[in-house]
């Protein structure tokens, strides 16, 4: 099995809108043969507790304004790993120690990674 035509479109939304508020490190993994009701896993680095949450805040944002349905969502009030759950997107924004200190990109290793494509920002924006 693998991730789902409308995954990949969530994922580019989630993608371009971490990028936007200055996500790093992003990595989506295509988690959809180990868990049968999650597709794909974007993993996003924040430098702070205030660009985590507000990572966290644009995902989320452009994936309602897109017709998708957050099923859950944890972590925003400490805002050192904001978990979105959308189904067939799971989104995971840490800051940087605790993604070093989770490793999730070790426990899923065995997982393709999923091409993520963001478009070059002008010099304009």
């Amino acid at each position: 099995m693998t991730a789902s035509a409308q995954s990949h479109d969530m994922l580019q939304i989630a993608a371009i809108a971490a990028d936007a508020k200055g996500g790093e490190e992003l990595v989506a993994l295509d988690v959809s043969e180990p868990l049968p009701l999650v597709d794909v896993f974007l993993l996003v680095t924040g430098r702070s507790e205030r660009n985590v949450a507000a990572i966290a805040d644009e995902v989320e944002d452009r994936l309602l304004e897109a017709g998708h349905k957050r099923l859950r969502r944890e972590g925003r009030k400490e805002a050192r790993w904001v978990l979105l759950d959308f189904g067939d997107l799971v989104v995971h924004v840490f800051h940087e120690e605790e993604r070093m200190y989770y490793g999730l990109e070790r426990l899923w290793k065995d997982c393709p990674v999923v091409p993520i494509e963001i478009p070059a920002r002008t010099a304009a924006e």
